[in-house]
């Protein structure tokens, strides 16, 4: 056996992770960590788990188990989220992988710094935008006609060659053999599955073979397994990033998307390099909170509102109010076109986003909030809204160590399953981020450009008291993300509210127009009472109420750790997804 499969103990990682049933990996949840459930009375119940030594928030179980088990073998939260990172794309290949981007903050305990690694999607150098557009619109976002070059292998790289202990190929070894023996298929995966099945079907040869097995969509309680990946991964092993991106595995991508009609080069390949970068930092009710800065617009939107709202009392009672949600969404309306126009992939937007937050700004958008103009309005038509996809693919994963350091990533691939297509040979489903860029005005912060990064909704953060991390969360789900971010976050820092509630609680979103007719909706799931709902339609509110709570299409999913006074960690796992918390 090669003994690279060998974790510290000796034990094959293969079988460790081949031998993982849903039943006894909650079995092993509870011995390694103290699983409480408790009865919030919120519509979707969140079960908290504690533990002393480490944690791990990630949205399968065995990818959670991958990142737990490097932990336990004495890896850093640097190397168990290189684990998390790669075993989530193996056993979520809708929503992230080695064909998309990553934006991970890291809190480094020995020095108090938080640093943010920038491994977002970048467009290709051949780029012309006048033959681009005589493309069809749906080229976009489907085929290799919307790839970017991805970067979330180069982000792993770069965080553990700064920060890891272990080395490289061992951080990777559960991912490889996950992806050689298969994940798990879940409710909620087959359910993500069916809803891209066109996608699937709609012609590339290689995905519909790795993801519909023999030509169904895969059933709940089997296993899918990806040999392909698994070789990919390996070389990614072997041989760092280069083994990504350069040689073998570069060539097969760039042979795939030149043939189907891509701009990216092996040059673009070989170039690409992580940002090692600050974060946007903010501070509130005593808190700091740092997050993803530009090219992520979602900690704009979301920082901007909470600021504005700073001082809010909120009627001293629940934050889901007819009164509290419509002046939310008061501070929402003001809020999003601003920083929709701030906030690119150029060096001008950390200015345009510092002015936004400088505190003139916060106070003008407090008056003006409070305005009878601040009520819902109908279509803006913003040359660059923020996107409503409801199937925008993310996955958001936290880990803490027994050291106190502190990782909290999104990683995407934008739409499920990405631009649908597989380059032979290679196992990974490739990014759409081409979608994520405006074609229209020129001098916009996002307009499309040769090297350039699209802007994202993903917002990963870390709250700090007095220098010290309380809270790491963040959140998939597109336009959602940031109106997720500011529930959450008020829910717990402005209203001293436990978080489980915080996440259980009825989630709601504010929409942006959709045609000149019509307003912008308030969507919320459908356990938000009826009196809040009438209240809000006599306020001019499209209200709409798309799902059940806890199903988690529109909806995504919470996941969060948080550090306590007393050295234990509490993790919080959203089941609006297929998310889990293991510590030991």
């Amino acid at each position: 056996m090669n003994r690279r499969f060998l974790n510290q103990n000796g034990c094959p990682v293969h079988e460790v992770l081949s031998n993982f049933r849903i039943v006894v990996f909650f079995f092993l949840v509870c011995r390694l960590g103290t699983l409480t459930a408790i009865a919030t009375g919120t519509p979707v119940e969140v079960a908290p788990v504690t533990a002393r030594h480490g944690m791990v928030v990630a949205a399968h179980p065995q990818a959670a188990a991958a990142g737990l088990a490097v932990l336990r073998n004495g890896g850093n939260a640097i190397d168990a989220a290189v684990a998390t990172s790669l075993a989530v794309g193996v056993a979520e290949p809708y929503g992230s992988g080695l064909g998309g981007k990553l934006m991970l903050l890291y809190y480094e305990a020995k020095s108090g710094r938080t640093f943010v690694v920038d491994a977002m999607d970048a467009c290709g150098s051949a780029f012309q935008v006048a033959d681009y557009r005589k493309r069809p619109e749906d080229s976009r976002s489907y085929g290799y006609s919307s790839v970017c070059v991805p970067g979330l292998g180069a982000g792993l790289w770069a965080a553990h060659q700064k920060w890891g202990l272990k080395k490289w190929a061992d951080d990777i070894a559960p991912a490889i053999a996950l992806a050689r023996e298969g994940f798990e298929v879940l409710p909620k995966t087959r359910d993500f599955f069916a809803e891209q099945e066109r996608k699937l079907r709609r012609g590339d040869a290689e995905i519909a073979r790795l993801y519909l097995p023999g030509g169904r969509l895969p059933e709940v309680g089997t296993r899918l397994a990806n040999p392909d990946l698994a070789r990919t991964l390996e070389m990614l092993a072997k041989h760092g990033r280069d083994g990504f991106y350069r040689g073998e595995i570069a060539a097969k991508i760039v042979a795939a998307a030149r043939q189907g009609g891509g701009i990216v080069s092996l040059t673009d390949f070989a170039h690409y390099e992580a940002r090692i970068v600050e974060p946007l930092r903010v501070d509130f009710r005593g808190y700091q909170l740092a997050s993803a800065p530009p090219p992520a617009q979602g900690p704009a939107l979301f920082l901007t509102i909470m600021k504005v709202l700073e001082e809010d009392r909120f009627g001293g009672g629940p934050l889901r109010t007819a009164e509290n949600l419509d002046r939310i969404g008061r501070v929402w309306r003001l809020a999003q076109p601003l920083v929709s126009a701030a906030v690119g992939d150029d060096e001008s937007s950390h200015f345009r986003v510092a002015r936004l937050l400088a505190p003139d700004s916060i106070s003008e958008l407090r008056r003006k909030s409070g305005e009878p103009t601040a009520a819902p309005r109908k279509a803006a038509w913003l040359d660059e809204p923020f996107s409503e996809s409801l199937m925008a693919a993310t996955t958001h994963f936290a880990v803490v160590d027994a050291q106190g350091n502190v990782v909290c990533a999104t990683q995407s691939q934008s739409l499920h399953f990405g631009a649908g297509v597989v380059p032979p040979g290679t196992g990974v489903v490739m990014n759409d981020s081409m979608s994520n860029f405006g074609y229209t005005d020129s001098k916009h912060p996002n307009f499309i450009a040769p090297g350039r990064r699209p802007r994202s909704t993903i917002s990963p953060t870390i709250v700090l008291r007095g220098g010290k991390p309380v809270l790491a969360i963040g959140i998939p789900g597109a336009a959602r993300i940031p109106t997720a971010m500011v529930q959450g976050l008020l829910d717990r820092l402005a209203l001293d509210r436990p978080l489980a509630e915080a996440i259980g609680d009825t989630r709601v979103h504010y929409a942006a127009a959709g045609s000149r007719q019509e307003s912008e909706a308030f969507e919320a799931e459908r356990s938000l009472p009826a009196a809040t709902v009438e209240a809000l339609k006599a306020k001019g509110w499209r209200v709409n109420l798309p799902e059940e709570a806890g199903r988690g299409r529109h909806f995504g999913g919470l996941n969060a750790i948080e550090l306590n006074a007393d050295g234990t960690l509490t993790g919080y796992a959203d089941p609006r997804r297929t998310n889990v918390a293991v510590g030991w």
